[in-house]
């Protein structure tokens, strides 16, 4: 399945980040696109530096046909609020950009995914084309090289609406969800209170509960 072009590979950057969106990347690669990007040695976004990421992604851009959602945190946690099941939000943004691309390249009916949860979810959570399509859930899926195209681009996306956000509210807002997000969450939530929170962060991550619990020594 996966030797042969024109395919297409999903996935998804900021799931990990408290602070910023949550994105998901289809990039659909055929020989014309992939003669092109062979030598960028474009891999698994997490094993390149965001500058070479962003390098990437315009090459990505200019070679394939590609797809992108992005889940703003406004967005995020009311969809959170009401599926109550992240691999369910990952599961629709997957979907759109499936049936995206599939609509703009009738010639492909190929997809390869990284695997998160029941595979289910994708199945259910896609319309006409995509339940006709030869889907692949694989872990680590990023070793073929559509899915590290779309690793790639989904970070690149990921990064500039963080910045985007970070400038919007004069704070520059940490990645991930290690010590350093908590500190500035603290630091922010101090200056700021806690309103700002849902327009800026995924507030279900335990990283709110910390600083709650906190809350008193802010005062």
């Amino acid at each position: 399945m996966t030797g042969t072009a024109p395919v297409i590979g999903v996935d998804e950057s900021g799931k990990g980040d408290y602070f910023g969106p949550l994105v998901i990347a289809g990039v659909l690669v055929d020989d014309k696109s992939t003669a092109k990007l062979e030598n960028l040695k474009i891999r698994d976004s997490k094993l390149i530096s965001d500058n070479r990421v962003k390098v990437l992604a315009k090459e990505i851009l200019k070679y394939t046909v590609s797809s992108v959602v992005v889940i703003l945190p406004e967005k995020y946690n009311e969809l959170h609020a009401k599926m109550k099941n992240l691999n369910k939000m990952l599961a629709w943004g997957h979907a759109r950009v499936i049936e995206d691309l599939l609509e703009k390249r009738t010639d492909c009916n190929r997809v390869i995914s990284d695997k998160f949860g029941k595979d289910s979810f994708i199945k259910s959570a896609l319309m006409e084309k995509g339940k006709t399509a030869e889907l692949l859930f694989e872990t680590k899926a990023e070793k073929y090289f559509a899915v590290a195209a779309a690793s790639v681009l989904a970070r690149a996306v990921f990064l500039k609406e963080l910045e985007e956000l970070s400038k919007t509210i004069g704070f520059i807002l940490p990645k991930g969800a290690s010590k350093e997000a908590e500190s500035g969450a603290e630091k922010l939530y101090r200056e700021r209170g806690f309103d700002i929170f849902n327009s800026i962060a995924k507030v279900h991550f335990k990283t709110t509960q910390k600083i709650k619990a906190k809350e008193t020594l802010f005062r």
